[in-house]
């Protein structure tokens, strides 16, 4: 059996997230699988490196799948690309060690959500960022990042129940650019809880106009109450946008 490595890119906005749901094909890992199936000839299951949220995008999502076929890589990957949906698009694709495993072997991943900050919102990328009229304090935001970075529990920054599993992760890096009215948040870390960037995105926000205090990023870590952080940002500004190994 070879191990097939893709490097994926999609617009999420017409999906149900990445994880294939039952009998739906409204899912990114559906309609990738349904593909590979009918190329191979055999039912084949794809392993992402993590789920993506409905609505939300990715640059750089990877996923693997094992296959017993003499197809070339290039054949694979035009014949994939043949006949997905032009919203789902495979970038790369290559042979990986019989091991790789694309959610397992991850050590990390980058991603970036966008803000549209001006009372005009913008037709074009209201598909791909949040529209948020009101002002917001860029130095207030900054500020609060500094708190958010390196190892904490982030259980009250997700929508995570009680869980066996720990909550614990480590923000590498985070960071605030300007290109004129879109913010780009930056986050990179060595993984993240569901809707840990989201709610961690609407907290920032309330703080950026003054509606919380930098002081409560430390107070949802003290607390690991959800409802002290944040409201959750839609997924639609999310994007995934690259998974280190």
């Amino acid at each position: 059996m070879r191990n097939i490595k893709i490097l994926i890119e999609y617009d999420g906005s017409r999906y149900n997230g990445w994880q294939r749901l039952g009998d739906s094909d409204k899912t990114i890992q559906g309609k990738i699988e349904n593909v590979i199936t009918e190329m191979v000839g055999t039912p084949t299951e794809i392993i992402g490196s993590g789920r993506t949220d409905a609505g939300a995008h990715a640059r750089g999502q990877v996923a693997n799948f094992k296959i017993d076929s003499d197809l070339s890589l290039n054949e694979i990957h035009k014949y994939i690309n043949n006949y997905l949906p032009q919203d789902i698009v495979i970038k790369q694709v290559e042979e990986a060690p019989e091991r790789f495993h694309s959610r397992y072997n991850a050590k990390g991943k980058k991603y970036i959500y966008y803000v549209w900050n001006h009372w005009i919102p913008n037709a074009f990328e209201r598909k791909y960022s949040l529209h948020y009229p009101e002002s917001l304090d860029i130095v207030l935001m900054k500020e609060a990042i500094k708190n958010l970075v390196g190892t904490h529990d982030f259980i009250g920054f997700s929508s995570v129940k009680k869980s066996k599993k720990s909550t614990i992760r480590t923000i590498e890096d985070m960071s605030i650019k300007n290109d004129g009215n879109m913010l780009k948040i930056i986050f990179i870390g060595d993984g993240f809880l569901y809707n840990m960037v989201r709610i961690i995105m609407g907290t920032l926000l309330e703080i950026g106009t003054g509606q919380k205090n930098v002081s409560c990023i430390d107070e949802v870590f003290n607390s690991k109450i959800r409802e002290n952080a944040g409201f959750t940002v839609p997924p639609n500004g999310l994007f995934l946008e690259e998974v280190y190994y």
